[in-house]
């Protein structure tokens, strides 16, 4: 390959970066052309981008992208993605299908340098969505208990209010 060549990949591979909040590096290792293929196309189904390059211009792109670079030995993928959850989830369940290939090697999320510990962790976390319907259920019981309470409150007010005005209207004895 030529050098200009070479500086193309470089190029495109560090505007896909910048606009990415993870990514992680894989072995593949052992995996066939059809192994590869189901993984690509998991992976782009999650709006997720698997890229296979030399380690050498893939840690050119890593440091033009503006992350941390990474030492990289052996058969590299990097998988590119908006969503750290959803990329490492998909990485997660093709490795249980196909004897934990592809092998995570670490990654970069929000510009600092990951372990595969750290994208196991991510894949178990729940679905972005899940996670804001909690928070949004977490928020939403106080206010709940707090409407209840001043419900209550208004409701006793009007029967002090109903009280007094039997009261007044009573004939008087005496």
């Amino acid at each position: 390959m030529k050098r200009t060549e070479k500086q193309v990949l470089v190029d495109e591979l560090s505007t896909k970066i910048r606009g990415a909040t993870a990514l992680y590096y894989t072995d593949f290792t052992g995996l066939n052309v059809k192994g590869m293929t189901e993984l690509r196309r998991r992976l782009r189904k999650a709006g997720v981008e698997y890229v296979v390059i030399k380690n050498t211009l893939a840690a050119r792109a890593v440091a033009e992208g503006g992350l941390a670079g990474t030492r990289l030995r052996g058969p590299t993928g990097v998988v590119i993605g908006t969503d750290p959850v959803a990329a490492a989830k998909v990485l997660s369940d093709f490795a249980k299908e196909f004897e934990q290939r592809p092998a995570v090697k670490g990654g970069v999320l929000d510009g600092r340098a990951i372990d595969a510990g750290q994208v196991k962790r991510l894949a178990s976390m729940p679905p972005r969505e899940q996670m804001l319907r909690e928070l949004g259920a977490g928020l939403q019981a106080p206010l709940a208990a707090f409407a209840g309470a001043l419900n209550g409150l208004l409701y006793m007010f009007a029967g002090a209010l109903t009280a007094l005005q039997a009261q007044r209207d009573a004939p008087r004895q005496g």
